[in-house]
Formats: C-alpha cells, sequence, structure tokens
C-alpha cells in the first residue's frame, strides 16, 4: 500500500513538473522600456506603392522605424530606444483600440505601435490613447530605415540592409503630449518625401459626448492629381478618390436617416442633406490641427438615445462647383478632381453599386453592445485624411460600453 502510495505521489510530481515545463516554455517574457517622462506618438505610413514594369526597380516602402538609434561608425543600425519593425501601409481604418494586437498571421504592421509590445499612452480626459505609444520626450531622433518584406526582425538583418536610410531627422516632443506622425510623398514627380508631426488637441478640448467630431485633411502630393492616370492605382473600390482631389476643395456632408437603406436617394434628416462644413487646402508641410466640425449624436427623431441607425455620406467639391447642381462627370473615376465622396457606414466592408456611391469607410459612430443594451451608440472624435487617390478614417472613442451582463 505505502509502495502504490509513493508511485503516485511520485507520479503526481512528474505530472506538476511537466505542467510547470510546459507554461513556461509557451510565455514569452515581454522587457519594456521604461520612460520616465514620455511623450506619446502614434506612426502612419501613407506610402502606397504601385508596382509597374516602369517602376519596378523603385525601392519598397517598407520600414522600420527607430527613435534614438545606435549606429557604427560606417552607418549600420545597431539598435534604438524605441524600435517599431515591419512597418506597411496604412490600413483604410483606423478604429479606437489596438485592432492589430494578436493578430499573428502577418508580421506587417499598419501603424505604429499597432502589434508592437511596448509602453502605450495612458486615459487622458476620458480618451483611451492605447493606440499611441510611449516615447521618450524632448529632443530625439527619428529615423525610417528601408527594410526588405520578409519576416528577419530588422536588428537581425545582414549589416548592408541596416544602412539604407529615407528619413533621418530630429524632433523635440513636448512632455505628456499627443503626436500623431505621417510619413509621406510630398512630391509625385519628384519623389520627395518627408514628415508631418501633428500635436493633437482633441484631449484637450471641451467636447461634448451627444456630438460626433469630424476634421479633414488633404496630403496628397504635389502633382499628383494632374498626373497620368496609368501611374495612380486602379483599385475600383477608391472610386471618385482614385484620380486625386483638386488642391483646393468645399467639403459638404448629409445624415442619412438609416443604414436599412444604402443608397445616396435614401431619406436625409432635415436639415442634413449637402451641408456645408468646411474648406480644405492640400497641405504636407504643416503640423496644425484642423479645426472640428460637429453633428448631433441624436440627429434623427428615429434615434431612442440609446441606438441610433444614421449614417455619413462626405462630398468634396472643387470651389465654384455647386452641390445641388448635381454635377455629371464622364464617370465616378474621372472627375478631374473636382468631385469625391466618401460613404461611412456599417464596417465599412460592403459593396455598393450605385455609380455615385463612392468609397466606403466605417461609419463614425460606434455602435457595440453594452450592458443590457445591443446595441449601443457612442459619439467619436475622427479625422479623415485624403493622401494620393486614397481616403483614410481615425476613430478616437472617449465614453465606452458598460460590462456587459
Amino acid at each position: 500500500m505505502k509502495a502504490m502510495m509513493r508511485e503516485l505521489i511520485q507520479s503526481k510530481a512528474v505530472l506538476f513538473f511537466l505542467l510547470f515545463i510546459l507554461c513556461c516554455s509557451s510565455c514569452t517574457k515581454v522587457d519594456y522600456t521604461e520612460i520616465k517622462d514620455p511623450a506619446y506618438l502614434r506612426v502612419f505610413n501613407n506610402l502606397n506603392y504601385l508596382q509597374t514594369m516602369g517602376n519596378k526597380d523603385e525601392k519598397l516602402p517598407y520600414f522600420c522605424l527607430l527613435i534614438n538609434p545606435t549606429m557604427e561608425a560606417d552607418g549600420t543600425i545597431t539598435g534604438g530606444e524605441i524600435v517599431g519593425d515591419f512597418l506597411n501601409k496604412r490600413d483604410a481604418y483606423a478604429p479606437p483600440y489596438p485592432s492589430h494586437i494578436g493578430n499573428s498571421t502577418t508580421v506587417d504592421n499598419p501603424e505604429f505601435p499597432g502589434k508592437q509590445n511596448v509602453l502605450v499612452a495612458p486615459v487622458l480626459n476620458g480618451f483611451d490613447l492605447s493606440s499611441w505609444a510611449q516615447v521618450p520626450s524632448g529632443e530625439v531622433r527619428v529615423i525610417f530605415a528601408y527594410r526588405p518584406k520578409n519576416e528577419i526582425p530588422f536588428l537581425k538583418l545582414e549589416r548592408h540592409l541596416r544602412q539604407d536610410i529615407l528619413i533621418d531627422t530630429v524632433l523635440n516632443l513636448g512632455s505628456k503630449e499627443v503626436y500623431t506622425m505621417h510619413l509621406l510623398q510630398t512630391d509625385f514627380n519628384t519623389k520627395a518625401h518627408g514628415l508631418v508631426v501633428r500635436q493633437e488637441n482633441f484631449h484637450k478640448l471641451s467636447l461634448s459626448d451627444s456630438l460626433v467630431y469630424v476634421n479633414f485633411y488633404n496630403m496628397s502630393a504635389k502633382g499628383f492629381v494632374d498626373a497620368d492616370a496609368s501611374l495612380k492605382d486602379n483599385d475600383y473600390r477608391l472610386r471618385s478618390f482614385k484620380g486625386g482631389i483638386k488642391d483646393e476643395m468645399n467639403v459638404y456632408f448629409s445624415l442619412y436617416e438609416t443604414e436599412a437603406n444604402l443608397t445616396h436617394n435614401g431619406a436625409t434628416i432635415p436639415g442634413f442633406k449637402g451641408k456645408y462644413l468646411t474648406n480644405l487646402k492640400r497641405e504636407t508641410n504643416s503640423t496644425a490641427v484642423s479645426p472640428y466640425v460637429s453633428f448631433p449624436l441624436w440627429a434623427s427623431a428615429a434615434g431612442n438615445r440609446i441606438y441610433t441607425p444614421i449614417w455619413q455620406r462626405f462630398e468634396f467639391l472643387a470651389p465654384g462647383i455647386d452641390i445641388t447642381a448635381n454635377p455629371i462627370f464622364p464617370s465616378e473615376t474621372e472627375t478631374g478632381g473636382n468631385w469625391a465622396v466618401v460613404n461611412c457606414l456599417r464596417n465599412g466592408r460592403i459593396e455598393l453599386q450605385s455609380r455615385d456611391n463612392g468609397t466606403i469607410l466605417p461609419n463614425l459612430l460606434v455602435n457595440v453592445h453594452s450592458g443590457i443594451n445591443n446595441p449601443q451608440t457612442f459619439a467619436t472624435v475622427n479625422t479623415i485624411e485624403v493622401v494620393n487617390g486614397r481616403v483614410y478614417l481615425t476613430t478616437i472613442q472617449r465614453k465606452y460600453p458598460a460590462p456587459i451582463y
């Protein structure tokens, strides 16, 4: 009997040891760099590329971002205080939460920090800034280095592959300030590149939870809109933005009553059809924050103060073109840069057949399960950016869902 008990105890000990080894081997420790006085940074790579026989020898705009890098005398990068690797072109939508963490299907990172395991920004004035990374404040050196499109971490690449730098600059970042950095093409013909580093202010503004806010930027390269169509991306989903927009545009918007009708002929909310919002000028050098415009979260009488089914349509028209005149162009993609439209509805992943339904992005409103409400609508702060024939939406949320029970 004692022998049997001894064997049982030994078996359990072996089992416990094996489980311990298995758990240890499956866990990866992440060592975070402590930053005593951080700034908060989010980075987008806006360099979309169209590979053709004419540009097949051009470098692929796929990068490693380094802040305060270390280098050898011959220019070989050996490390950095902050490293954001595998930086690919950005996604059309940047949601109000870190959506890339845990996505292991590819190493490609559509933004920084994105998938990177770094310390992130805290909640400021109710805004969850976990999509922004903590970085050193004060004077910092920033490098964007080309890297091959493979799965080898940048610092493990061969020496000669750690010497090809696109951008090398010094910035001064304020302590506890929030920044959005954009890597851009500034001239379409010369292929010049640059950075826009915007010091955001949304978290410092007195904003209402019953209003939806949005601002606009045109960060397209000089000469893009006038360039030959063969040099531009032929993705049909770009629709009216495909050829770019003029350097100056007026922005109008319409609010539609319900996502049950997804055509531009659907019912609009009284007072919100073709309403002028703002004037937009192309700019790739200014770091100024564009003013926010707003519309009521509960604009529709159909809303019950818990959920509203409204969606938004934004039209960009060259000055002098009357939105009420229903201007006709040769096709949705041949507008001469005089007109473009983006519809913000559902999750942005639907196909609309009508000629002038334009590019599709997600709804500016966040509709999620919250407590006993499924769904519940939350107001947001948004940025819409036009870059070389593409349009992007970044959404930030302040008020968050209650626990589901």
